[in-house]
């Protein structure tokens, strides 16, 4: 149960906070069904041990497996609840870091609940939309490989690309180029990595994709110039079965994160905010894009292959 226990201690964790964010309604009558355990004054619910499990994942393969397992979310309540009353015994619940920390899981609670709320409201991707974007992006599913790359990553400066350029064309080894680099007191950063299609940027995969094995090329971005070549690469393909849930998992968080956008744009544009002190006359920093979908790694037989290679590449 070792790795069951490590998904409960980060919703137990949390608990002292979320329940500051209830605290202030008063105590909730329990009846003696709901109660699972008193420690001195204070009970634990059933509902606090079903809210630990809902918010770990833990899930037991049979009846006996989660009665031991909600025996053990219990003894850790048990453990914190103790912990808890001592903190408040010795007044640590109104010390100022203690009581800004407890503030802030509400503010993140409340906000992640409208959040959700807006999100319910999205309508799901259908498999035929999921279908259009497995054949719009071969590069991560039926034709998806796995490359082994060199790359060196530099400064732009005039000039400058077209000369690395140059030597990808000609066929130099990325080595050469970064010694080249170095004789022109130029700093670099590089190495190699075996990099899945799903770990290279949306927007420049299919130009990775087109390359064969040996082949380079150099990508100049605002402030950096990278010079890469593929050494080797090998196919690993995901079959539409096995892509269209994640895939339609992804589209929905991108249409949630649109969603969660223009709802924040409008209670800007409806709200009078001003800023003062060390902040007052300066632009608002540009908001931060909403995460278009869960996390996935790269393996056919891996839930989170799939994931990374639709949500991961922007």
């Amino acid at each position: 149960m070792r790795h069951i226990s490590a998904k409960l201690a980060l919703p137990l964790l949390a608990i002292p906070l979320l329940l500051s964010v209830t605290a202030c309604g008063g105590k909730d009558e329990k009846t003696a069904s709901q109660v699972a355990a008193k420690v001195n004054d204070d009970e634990i619910s059933v509902h606090q041990i079903n809210f630990v499990l809902s918010r770990s994942g833990a899930n037991a393969p049979t009846p006996e497996a989660a009665a031991k397992l909600r025996r053990e979310v219990l003894d850790k309540l048990v453990d914190q609840q103790l912990v808890v009353a001592q903190a408040v015994e010795k007044k640590l619940d109104r010390s100022p870091a203690v009581v800004m920390a407890l503030e802030a899981a509400r503010r993140d609670v409340l906000a992640r609940a409208y959040i959700e709320q807006l999100s319910a409201a999205v309508a799901k991707p259908s498999t035929e939309e999921a279908k259009k974007y497995f054949q719009e992006h071969p590069q991560l599913f039926g034709e998806r490989r796995i490359y082994n790359i060199q790359e060196v990553v530099f400064p732009t400066a005039p000039g400058l690309k077209g000369e690395v350029e140059a030597q990808v064309a000609a066929g130099k080894p990325i080595e050469e180029i970064a010694a080249w680099l170095k004789s022109k007191n130029i700093k670099f950063a590089g190495g190699g990595a075996t990099k899945p299609a799903e770990q290279i940027p949306l927007e420049l995969l299919p130009k990775v994709h087109a390359l064969k094995d040996g082949e380079g090329m150099v990508v100049e971005a605002p402030q950096t110039i990278t010079a890469m070549r593929v050494i080797a690469s090998q196919a690993a393909p995901v079959t539409e079965a096995e892509a269209l849930p994640k895939i339609q998992q992804f589209l929905f968080n991108q249409r949630a994160g649109e969603s969660t956008g223009k709802e924040l744009a409008q209670l800007k544009a409806k709200a009078k905010i001003s800023y003062a002190g060390e902040f007052a006359g300066t632009a608002p920093a540009a908001p931060a894009a909403a995460p278009a979908a869960a996390e996935t790694a790269a393996a056919p037989a891996s839930d989170a292959s799939i994931e990374k290679g639709v949500a991961g590449l922007k």
